[in-house]
């Protein structure tokens, strides 16, 4: 039995493993995607507006309920409130869900790396290679399960061995490696137009989508209503400025962020002719269009060898925060230790993942919602369960236990001010809700054909 709870070593650990949380896929191609589909540096705007508000505010509050109850998300919400025990269990179905999926696209990245690695990025770029892949039956398990298995290994040495451990050597590498790409597509002919589109904001280009989108984009980047930073937040020290470590995270992912679109969105406009309509492949923007970028530059299969490097920095950091968030639940609730609590989890997600990765191959004729297994499992997550956790966090901290019990906890060294704490108590009682009734409402119209976004 594990009785004695793990910490972070200090404020620095604690911030590059919650950003490593934060920094993930949806940063390298969902990002870039959606700045193009809603006018570039409109969106970039919009983006870091939302961020430094409803962004800041959600993360504060979570993070603050983690420290201040020393519990993940079940156990957490249930010892603020009896009645709000269920919201604990909601947020813990969101990694739940989410692992299995984002291990099986962590594969693909592996695949990739691999392939760069040894055939080069003629052979990738091939119109037929990624689909070709993703149908195989054996090959994208073999890569899912490589990735699944080193996700566990690092989860399986606890917090500060494993996880704080890690992200001090990845979220460097991975922020050096991003701006590095980024400029270097920057010196290329014809970047210049690309960089115009994603940094100049065009108010013509603006409409409401453009804002859910960007907040939708925020809550996915950031792990919000997921029970992520809850638990990161219970491994928190008290005399760690809480603040400080949030508007540190906030810089880390929407840095990464900005920087993983100027170094996608240029590329496509300059391999594609300047046609915006290239940047709506989604992921297949990653393992489709970019592989072409790199056939097509001198010594594109060394670069994309280190792309796919950096991309798995990205995928791994974020498998590790969904794995630990599970594991530090069951742990909580059922006193496991965490050997064998690791274990349990990889069990399951190799048991989900597998037909998972089938879906694509073997078992495409299962379609539930009328999408791939992924994509339906995507929905339910992140355009479902997740606004609706974070409305209910937001209800929760705004009018049962009272914005005061989240400010007294960042302030509770008694040497540090919540500075923001004016707009923090504005934000989570009247504003943040509002936005996530419009993404829940907005997502669930959108799936049923309604509208588009």
């Amino acid at each position: 039995m594990e009785t004695k709870r793990s910490n972070f070593s200090g404020k620095v650990g604690f911030i590059l493993a919650a950003a490593g949380s934060a920094i993930g896929l949806g940063n390298i191609w969902r990002f870039p995607y959606l700045a193009a589909k809603y006018g570039g540096g409109t969106f970039l705007v919009c983006y870091i507006v939302l961020a430094v508000t409803f962004g800041f505010t959600l993360m504060i509050a979570e993070i603050a309920i983690g420290r201040k109850t020393g519990l993940s998300a079940i156990e957490a919400f249930k010892k603020l409130d009896q009645r709000f025990g269920f919201l604990g269990i909601l947020a813990a179905l969101v990694p739940i869900i989410i692992l299995p999926y984002y291990s099986v696209i962590g594969g693909w990245v592996l695949k990739y790396f691999s392939a760069f690695l040894t055939v080069g990025a003629n052979v990738t770029a091939q119109d037929t290679y990624f689909n070709d892949f993703i149908t195989n039956a054996q090959q994208p398990i073999l890569w899912f399960t490589c990735f699944i298995a080193l996700t566990t290994l690092v989860v399986l040495f606890g917090v500060e061995k494993g996880i704080e451990k890690v992200s001090k050597i990845m979220m460097p590498i991975l922020a050096v490696l991003t701006v590095g790409i980024a400029l270097y597509v920057l010196t290329m002919d014809g970047a210049i137009e690309g960089v115009k589109y994603y940094i100049l904001p065009n108010m013509s280009n603006f409409s409401i989508m453009t804002v859910l989108s960007a907040m939708g984009q925020l809550f996915y980047s950031m792990s919000l209503a997921m029970g992520i930073m809850i638990t990161y937040g219970s491994y928190m020290p008290k005399n760690t400025n809480l603040e400080s470590a949030v508007h540190n995270i906030e810089l880390f992912d929407t840095g990464f962020a900005f920087f993983a679109g100027l170094m996608i969105v240029p590329s496509v406009f300059i391999f594609s002719g300047g046609d915006e309509s290239a940047l709506n492949a989604g992921a297949g923007l990653m393992f489709i269009t970019l592989p072409k970028v790199f056939a097509s530059i001198p010594f594109g299969s060394v670069l994309g060898t280190v792309f796919f490097i950096l991309v798995f920095f990205a995928a791994v950091t974020s498998s590790i925060s969904l794995m630990e968030t599970i594991v530090s639940i069951l742990m909580d609730k059922f006193k496991w230790s965490r050997t064998f609590t690791c274990i349990l989890v990889l069990i399951y997600s190799l048991l989900i993942g597998i037909p998972t990765s089938l879906g694509f191959g073997v078992l495409d004729f299962i379609q539930p919602l009328g999408m791939s297994i992924l994509d339906a499992m995507d929905f339910i997550s992140n355009s479902v369960l997740m606004p609706i956790v974070a409305l209910l966090t937001c209800i929760f901290v705004g009018f049962v236990i009272k914005p005061k019990a989240i400010i007294d906890e960042v302030e509770i060294s008694g040497t540090e001010t919540f500075k923001n704490k004016a707009m923090f108590s504005f934000m989570i009682k009247w504003i943040a809700p509002i936005f996530l009734l419009a993404i829940l409402i907005s997502s669930i119209l959108n799936a049923l054909g309604i509208i588009t976004m």
